[in-house]
């Protein structure tokens, strides 16, 4: 069960996929000075979810006291996670400027998301 629930290649490629495509999307949508809607944002949202989603995997995992090789591993997560909560508190009113606050938070956390798969495998 554990070996399918906790496939590595597989979260970390669709945690890299969303983290990285949301917020090169969102970018974009910022640059061409688009008000934040629609796949956009619901697109942020996903990425958030499911890094938190293997955040709470992993946590799991080490419960069933399945360790990472390095304890790097778990710092990066942890700051992963910190990043795309971070906005919730800090990101201005303004629509557009949160939006911009949302893509960086998120292309930060999909940067730290590879640094802990290279730690973990």
């Amino acid at each position: 069960f554990w070996g399918w629930l906790a496939d590595r290649r597989r979260d970390a490629f669709l945690v890299l996929a969303l983290t990285w495509g949301s917020a090169i999307l969102a970018g974009v949508a910022y640059y061409r000075r688009r008000e934040p809607r629609g796949i956009v944002t619901h697109l942020l949202a996903l990425a958030q979810t499911v890094l938190i989603a293997q955040v709470g995997l992993g946590l799991l995992l080490l419960s069933d006291h399945r360790r990472a090789p390095q304890h790097l591993h778990y710092l990066y997560g942890t700051l992963a996670l910190v990043a795309v909560l971070a906005p919730w508190l800090y990101a201005p009113a303004d629509r557009r400027r949160r939006l911009l606050w949302f893509a960086g938070a998120t292309l930060v956390a999909g940067a730290l998301a590879v640094r802990a798969y290279m730690t973990g495998t």
